[in-house]
């Protein structure tokens, strides 16, 4: 059965994380079966706004199968109207109970961005677009004294953690309500291992700008 609750999905996705790392992973929800039962609808239990680095591929670090995660991904995580958009139909139409943001270390964008940031030269075309987006996290980073790359990722996952409630008041309703939890993570490349580095539980009536660290600061409703 598949998880129902923001805790329950979030122990569903470390179990297969784990299963992944140790090499002993099941691929549920793979085979012909499960692919015809999922045909005519969809009830995911986690939406997974990644960065489209080829090595971050949701379902399989998560050990996870069809129909299970809601999976938007964008260079560097970065969060558009469309992703919103993509994010609120998760949680208000699909009803899932957990929205995780998925970064990891070594990010070429993050490393894209300080680089244009340290030589004031921008990317030209809609790379731009990617870089400016994680501005915010960058002076966020200087103004904590964060200046490795890897810090840095941990930091852009919380904001981008904040910008989505702050952004979405759909988002922020159903965490308000108690219906959906955000998670951020930072996936670790060579081990393949997932860490929590922000995390507004459900029932989250406030978001605060992040303390030293990149975490948000939650008050409770």
């Amino acid at each position: 059965m598949a998880p129902t609750t923001p805790t329950q999905a979030l122990a569903e996705l470390h179990a297969g994380n784990r299963r992944f790392v140790t090499g002993t992973p099941r691929h549920p929800n793979q085979d012909a079966g499960h692919r015809a039962a999922v045909a005519d609808g969809q009830n995911p239990f986690a939406v997974i706004v990644g960065c489209s680095d080829s090595r971050l591929a949701a379902e399989i670090i998560f050990d996870r199968g069809l129909g299970d995660l809601f999976v938007v991904r964008t260079a560097g995580h970065t969060v558009g109207p469309e992703v919103l958009g993509s994010v609120e139909y998760g949680v208000t139409v699909l009803g899932t109970p957990l929205v995780v943001v998925l970064g990891h270390d070594s990010c070429g964008a993050v490393q894209a961005a300080r680089d244009a940031a340290r030589t004031g030269t921008p990317p030209t075309g809609h790379l731009r677009a990617v870089v400016d987006a994680v501005g915010p996290s960058l002076r966020r980073a200087a103004e904590e004294g964060v200046d490795d790359v890897d810090g840095i990722v941990d930091i852009h996952i919380a904001q981008t953690v904040e910008a989505m409630l702050g952004s979405s008041a759909a988002l922020a309703a159903e965490v308000a309500a108690g219906r959906c939890a955000v998670v951020g993570m930072s996936y670790r490349l060579a081990a393949g291992e997932v860490r929590t580095v922000a995390a507004v539980p459900a029932a989250a009536a406030v978001v605060s700008p992040p303390a030293q660290g990149g975490r948000p600061a939650v008050v409770a409703g």
